[in-house]
């Protein structure tokens, strides 16, 4: 199935040549979690901070089991700060 992958701020270190607009299409297996995809792209848990599917926040517990379907898309920022 196909997922749309978008990694914003520092994130963006983890997306492929072929990513525009800090987004790519990926083909994961059915009913794969939003983990699962993340580790699959090298991109350490610690770093996802905000989640989104379909523009909704997915929280830390449920990034384990949240299966993802096709079309979707899956939105990471990292912590940021500021002042």
């Amino acid at each position: 199935m196909k997922v749309t992958v978008k990694l914003f701020a520092l994130l963006s270190k983890y997306l492929p040549p072929s990513a525009k607009q800090n987004q790519f299409d990926i083909e994961v297996e059915e009913g794969a979690a939003i983990a699962e995809v993340l580790a699959g792209l090298n991109v350490p848990a610690e770093v996802c901070h905000l989640v989104l599917v379909n523009g909704v926040y997915v929280e830390p517990s449920m990034r384990d089991t949240h299966a993802l379907k096709n079309g979707d898309a899956l939105a990471v920022w990292p912590p940021v700060a500021g002042g």
